[in-house]
């Protein structure tokens, strides 16, 4: 690979992992304390609790996979804490706080995507056998398409919370429609479902 097609991969792959966590911090804008916090799934799902997941997520696969960890303790990643410790909020910690810590980690990914080449091999740990050696490369595309999934769970809790939708700010990505024409297209699509479970 060039050194201008490297550049050019680094500079598409950043843009996307960028966009991504940038959807996922403004589900919270506009959302009280208890709205950014409470879970709205069996599963406990909530916005505040997925961007401190995607911080310790992030913070580990452009971190400690290339040995450059992230020079902060996040104690809800260590191994004898409590299963998804890492996908709530205690009260102590403040959505600003997480915001800023999810902050500084994508300034840490920077500068590891910046000193390493694609090629660059790290080894992933909770990876089983042959498959913990990965590329910067593979990396990148395996953390865009979490941190994207983990926005489109954002999409729909923040849905359920006050019926805000939209990819991001300043582009929606939505039909142009009102909430009657919404409430239309719900319908229908309710009738279809129904119809197809009748045949």
């Amino acid at each position: 690979m060039t050194d201008a097609t490297e550049t050019a991969a680094k500079t598409d792959l950043t843009r996307y992992l960028v966009s991504g966590r940038e959807a996922l911090i403004w589900k919270l804008d506009g959302l009280s304390e208890y709205d950014v916090r409470r879970p709205l799934v069996p599963t406990g799902t909530n916005l505040l609790g997925l961007v401190k997941h995607m911080a310790g997520v992030e913070a580990g696969y452009l971190g400690l996979v290339f040995g450059r960890p992230f020079p902060e303790p996040l104690p809800w990643t260590a191994d004898d804490v409590e299963f998804n410790a890492d996908m709530w909020a205690k009260p102590d910690e403040s959505r600003e706080s997480l915001i800023t810590l999810y902050r500084r980690v994508g300034a840490h990914s920077s500068a590891t995507i910046e000193a390493l080449t694609l090629d660059t091999n790290g080894r992933v740990p909770w990876w089983t056998g042959d498959r913990s050696a990965a590329s910067l490369h593979e990396i990148l595309v395996h953390l865009i398409a979490e941190t994207h999934r983990h926005a489109g769970h954002a999409d729909l809790v923040r849905e359920l919370i006050d019926g805000e939708v939209g990819l991001r700010q300043g582009n929606d990505n939505m039909p142009p429609a009102d909430r009657a024409w919404w409430e239309d297209y719900r319908e229908r699509v309710e009738a279809a479902a129904q119809e197809s479970a009748e045949r």
